[in-house]
C-alpha cells in the first residue's frame, strides 16, 4: 500500500457559528450590557507592553449595521491608542445576536479555568524570562524548589516569593529564606513567614545580625508556630497586615534577653 494511501480521509468539519472577518476599529461599539466596566490602567499596560499576538483575537456581533464587542473592549481600545480608527482586525463575528445574547455569549467566552500564580510562574522559568529565573535560582541556592508538591524541600508559596523579590530584590529574598530554613527548615517556608521575614531584612538590612536571628528564632518556644502565635495576637490588637506582624515579632523575639544591640521596635520605626 502506498504511503498516500494509507493517509486517512478527513471526517467532518467541527464548525463555529462566528466567522473571521476583518473589522474596522471605527465600526465596533461597546455594549454597556454585555461589557465589563472598563478599566483604564488594564488599557495602559496593553499599550506599554504591546504585543500582537497577546491581542488575540476579538469577538463582536454585528447588529445594526454597527459590530458590538462581545470580548475585547480593552484590548480594542488599546488598538485604538497604538493605531488609530481606519485600522483593521480580525474578528470572531457574529450576525444577528440581541443583547441579551451577547451578554450570555460574554458569560460563556470568560468561563475559564485562570492559569494560576504557579502555572504562570513554572512556565515563566521554563521560558527563561529574567525574573521567574531568579527567583527559581535563588530558591534553589537555598536548598528548595518551588513545587505544588507537600514534601521536604518544596516551596509552595509563589506569590510570595514574588512580592518579596519586588519590594526588595535578590539579595533580599536569599537572605530571608537562609534565616527561615536555618531557624525552621521546611516548616518556615510558608507565606506569612517568608512575607513577614522579607519586610524585617528590607528594613533592617544593615542592622541585623543573621546568626543572631537564626539563633533566637530557632530557641523561642514553640518554633515557628510560636512565632506565628505571637504574631496573631499583634494582630489582634493592631490590626495591622499580618506580615507586618510577624515582622514586629520577629524583632521582640530578637531584642529579647539581656545585654546586646537592640533594633529599634518595628512599630517605632514604621511611625518614623
Amino acid at each position: 500500500m502506498s504511503e498516500t494511501n494509507s493517509i486517512p480521509k478527513p471526517g467532518p468539519k467541527i464548525e463555529r457559528q462566528a466567522r473571521l472577518r476583518w473589522v474596522t476599529l471605527n465600526r465596533m461599539v461597546v455594549s454597556d450590557q454585555a461589557q465589563r466596566e472598563l478599566k483604564q490602567y488594564r488599557v495602559d499596560h496593553l499599550v506599554a507592553h504591546f504585543d500582537h499576538e497577546q491581542i488575540g483575537t476579538l469577538v463582536v456581533n454585528e447588529r445594526a449595521g454597527k459590530f458590538y464587542i462581545i470580548d475585547g473592549q480593552h484590548r480594542a481600545v488599546a488598538l485604538r491608542e497604538k493605531f488609530d480608527d481606519t485600522h483593521q482586525v480580525q474578528c470572531w463575528t457574529y450576525v444577528g445576536l440581541t443583547e441579551e445574547e451577547e451578554a450570555e455569549k460574554f458569560l460563556k467566552l470568560n468561563d475559564t479555568l485562570t492559569v494560576g500564580a504557579m502555572d504562570k510562574y513554572l512556565v515563566g522559568v521554563e521560558a527563561g524570562r529574567p525574573i521567574e529565573a531568579d527567583i527559581d535560582r535563588i530558591v534553589r541556592a537555598s536548598g528548595y524548589v518551588v513545587s505544588h508538591s507537600k514534601e521536604e524541600g518544596c516551596i509552595g508559596a509563589v506569590g510570595t516569593l514574588r512580592r518579596v523579590y519586588d519590594r526588595a530584590g535578590a539579595k533580599v529574598l536569599g537572605r530571608t529564606l537562609r534565616i527561615i530554613d536555618s531557624a525552621y527548615g521546611s516548616a518556615g517556608m510558608e507565606s506569612k513567614v517568608i512575607d513577614g521575614i522579607g519586610l524585617l531584612c528590607a528594613r533592617y538590612n544593615g542592622e541585623l545580625p543573621d546568626e543572631l536571628a537564626v539563633l533566637k528564632l530557632r530557641n523561642m518556644r514553640g518554633g515557628v508556630k510560636g512565632l506565628l502565635g505571637k504574631a496573631a495576637v499583634l494582630k489582634e490588637h493592631t490590626k495591622k497586615p499580618f506580615a507586618e506582624c510577624v515582622a514586629a515579632a520577629t524583632v521582640e523575639v530578637l531584642n529579647s534577653g539581656k545585654g546586646g544591640k537592640k533594633l529599634q521596635g518595628w512599630w517605632k520605626t514604621d511611625a518614623a
